[in-house]
């Protein structure tokens, strides 16, 4: 059951990026925040499907997640490179 503080701080994430997107003039801030998390997810789920073929893989955690949601594909890379000199 997720907590309290860890729904707190997903929903004050989510309007960070709206409010993000707001300060850059976008036309539609908060589809463009929902875009970033989907696109996140996204990659981090094709890497994680496409593991058995490259033999790369990311741990799903919150933290993996989370960083994948408020990185989008850029998180996913981040996560990538520090798996490739840390693992």
């Amino acid at each position: 059951m997720p907590s309290i503080l860890m729904i707190a701080s997903m929903v004050a994430a989510f309007f960070g990026l709206v409010v993000l997107q707001m300060m850059m003039r976008g036309k539609r801030p908060v589809q463009y925040a929902l875009g970033g998390i989907g696109m996140g997810l996204c990659a981090l789920a094709a890497v994680n499907l496409t593991g058995w073929l490259t033999g790369v893989t990311l741990p799903l955690s919150l933290m993996s997640l989370g960083v994948s949601a408020a990185g989008g594909i850029p998180g996913v890379t981040t996560m990538l490179v520090l798996n490739l000199f840390f693992v």
